[in-house]
């Protein structure tokens, strides 16, 4: 089942929500029209129960007075169709002296209230045809001493009418108000995902030949902006890492055909006629030296994979940088010596690590430092803490590194001197392989080099905390 577009849904999200506030904000109108036409009612029946007490107070002196000339109580209601004006003896309850208004002359429709106090009072009660009406009473008492009871009705009808007209005018409006607001929405989300579409052309456009093609970022959103860089970013590491991976393939095709040239050529060259056992037995010492140095680099092409992409994290434990530096020196000592070379550690320096990556890396620089420094020098192993971090250098002396080759030091199989390296049984991974612990252990590694002076390799890892 194909999902519905993003606009689509966008835009009927945003039509239900409008849909549920034009509602909410027609239902708190309504209640609000209401509430002003009720105290306007209350007001307006105040104001009229005002003019009939005065009326009353001016022109009747007695009951009999009402009954015989209602006309100024007539003239209070007149043009009011929703007005009716009630008088009743307070003395006898339900006789009924004067009715006007509407209805005027029939029977009291509205219950008599029962009233004990001069005070204005409010009444809502349903008339015969359903609607609501309100009634204010109020005791009223003559110049003669005689109380009378004054009842005003307000027939609510033309209110009721109203919000009935209001009411239907909403329920007509809302599918015309929600249908613009909709299409509006999707108009809206429709262009706001433009940018998006852009996208999609980027990463159909990749693929791992081709990975040169990057979002514009200008004239974009502040969100998409920040995906647009990211992107960028991520487009650009793989680039680097793929162009990295097919280096990688080129120089480790090129080293491994050379062994495998020399193996097959001296086999083939020693199976071309009869030798005595004696060449035979060169020829298999020559294969196997070989074959080790094949081996070497296979077991460190294998470190060096694991180590760039652990299988499991890590658990880092406090390593004494000072113990594995001695350790490591212990091992190289016959190597040393045969050089002439002494190793001195000093300093001291505690970091978080693996022991055991920290001893090959310890192990990498020293064995090059070994191998390069000048007979009778000495290879010192530094070690320094600062503010945030703790560094351990090695330092020989020798011949030096020239400046041009210092960037690509610590490359897969790069080598300053190819043909002496693979003499000396290198296989350009050392350096590479120190680099990748290193940023596994969030450190780095530096070298610096003086041509006929001293070259140092620095570690320089994070303090722990």
């Amino acid at each position: 089942m194909r999902s519905a577009r993003l606009s689509v849904k966008l835009g009927i999200t945003v039509t239900a929500m409008c849909a549920v506030l034009v509602v909410v904000m027609a239902t708190f109108a309504l209640a609000s029209i209401w509430r002003q036409l009720d105290i306007q009612a209350k007001d307006g029946l105040e104001e009229k129960l005002s003019q009939v007490e005065h009326s009353l107070a001016e022109g009747s002196s007695s009951i009999a007075d009402i009954v015989l000339h209602p006309h100024n109580l007539r003239d209070q209601i007149v043009g009011h169709d929703n007005l009716t004006l009630t008088i009743m003896d307070s003395s006898i309850p339900r006789k009924r002296l004067l009715r006007l208004g509407e209805g005027e002359g029939g029977e009291v429709e509205q219950p008599v209230p029962k009233i004990n106090t001069s005070a204005l009072e409010f009444k809502e009660i349903n008339s015969a045809e359903g609607f609501e009406t309100l009634m204010a009473y109020k005791l009223i008492r003559l110049k003669n001493d005689q109380q009378i009871l004054v009842i005003l009705t307000l027939d609510r009808r033309s209110d009721y009418t109203l919000l009935k007209a209001y009411v239907k005018s909403t329920l007509i409006a809302l599918p015309l108000i929600l249908l613009l607001v909709g299409g509006c929405a999707w108009w809206v989300v429709h262009r706001g995902l433009k940018p998006l579409r852009a996208f999609r052309r980027v990463a159909e456009s990749i693929s791992a030949r081709d990975l040169s093609h990057r979002m514009k970022v200008q004239g974009l959103p502040e969100e998409l902006s920040d995906l647009a860089h990211a992107v960028n970013f991520m487009l650009h590491r793989l680039d680097g890492d793929v162009q990295q991976l097919a280096q990688f393939s080129d120089d480790l095709a090129h080293e491994l055909r050379s062994p495998m040239n020399n193996l097959m050529g001296t086999a083939q060259v020693t199976l071309s006629r009869e030798r005595p056992p004696h060449e035979y037995k060169q020829v298999l010492e020559s294969c196997t030296e070989e074959l080790e140095r094949l081996s070497r680099m296979v077991s460190q092409m294998l470190f060096l994979a694991s180590v760039s992409q652990p299988s499991a994290p890590l658990t880092f434990s406090s390593v004494d940088l000072q113990d594995e530096a001695n350790k490591v020196s212990e091992l190289f000592a016959i190597s040393a010596e045969e050089k002439k070379i002494s190793v001195e550690v000093s300093g001291e320096g505690k970091v978080l690590g693996d022991k055991l990556m920290i001893q090959r890396a310890i192990s990498n620089l020293l064995s090059n430092a070994i191998r390069h420094g000048s007979p009778g020098s000495t290879v010192t192993l530094g070690l320094s803490t600062l503010a945030d971090e703790v560094i351990l250098a090695v330092s020989n002396v020798g011949e030096g590194i020239e400046g041009e080759h210092l960037p690509r030091l610590f490359d897969r199989f790069y080598r300053v001197h190819p043909s002496r390296s693979r003499q000396q049984g290198g296989t350009g991974l050392g350096l590479a392989i120190v680099r990748s612990i290193m940023s596994l252990h969030e450190g780095r590694v530096t070298v610096s080099s003086e041509l006929g002076r001293i070259t140092t390799f620095s570690l320089i890892f994070p303090k722990s905390t």
